[in-house]
């Protein structure tokens, strides 16, 4: 399972980080960070993140200070993080997570991406055993012991660390997320990507090449709106349908 999660995630990483060069979506992603957690970077770990990709997407200070100043109520519109669950064809399980300032755009959006690639969004909760959210860290590999490195870090909250393709990938329970982040920091490793994930508990294999990239078609469709932040899905990578 685990390997098949990774799999899906290297495969369309050289997509996802273009996708992250966005800057609306990173400012979001600082506002909702300091309204959830406040302004503190040292005791707020998400908002250390955020901050940390404004910087790799070279967002300017003032649009960061800006985006501080949303999430502590100084002025700007309301932002509300909303959750939307579906299944796209052959019972593919998709995961939504948006910010948004206008709910009914937003639903009306990602209704029609759903629909559009043969999809439906379902009720809230209906995949509430299909995915588990983790703290998720990925490290470069530089030769580290993968044994000497769990020792290391399971009494800050590490449960499985998994090395491929080059990277390292360390996940934990959700709480925490600060604790392992913190870790990371004193042992001088530089984390290159972090955040809480859903990762699927099992994946969905699709051998029909229309479906399967149907499904595709819907996922980049849903991360190109500006108000989705991240989609997850449990369709297992399939190599020859991606040549």
């Amino acid at each position: 399972m685990g390997r098949k999660w990774n799999n899906i995630k290297m495969k369309k990483a050289a997509q996802d980080k273009a996708r992250s060069q966005n800057w609306t979506k990173v400012l979001r992603e600082v506002t909702m960070a300091v309204r959830n957690s406040g302004a503190e970077v040292e005791s707020n770990f998400a908002l250390k993140v955020a901050l940390q990709k404004a910087r790799d997407c070279n967002v300017s200070k003032d649009n960061v200070d800006k985006a501080i100043k949303k999430g502590l109520g100084e002025g700007g519109e309301d932002y509300y993080e909303i959750n939307y669950e579906g299944y796209g064809l052959d019972g593919v399980a998709v995961f939504v997570e948006a910010t948004t300032n206008n709910p009914t755009r937003t639903i009306g959006n990602v209704r029609n991406f759903f629909t559009k690639c043969g999809g439906a969004i379902g009720k809230e909760g209906c995949l509430q055993f299909v995915f588990e959210r983790k703290a998720v860290f990925t490290i470069k590999d530089a030769g580290q012991n993968i044994d000497d490195l769990t020792l290391e870090l399971i009494d800050f909250g590490v449960e499985d660390v998994e090395k491929e393709d080059g990277f390292i990938t360390l996940k934990g329970a959700v709480e925490s997320f600060g604790s392992i982040y913190k870790k990371l920091e004193e042992m001088g490793i530089k984390v290159e990507e972090s955040g809480l994930e859903r990762i699927p508990l099992s994946t969905k294999e699709v051998t029909n090449k229309e479906s399967y990239d149907k499904n595709l078609k819907m996922v980049d469709l849903l991360e190109g709106d500006d108000d989705v932040i991240k989609v997850y899905h449990n369709m297992d990578y399939n190599e020859k349908f991606s040549g």
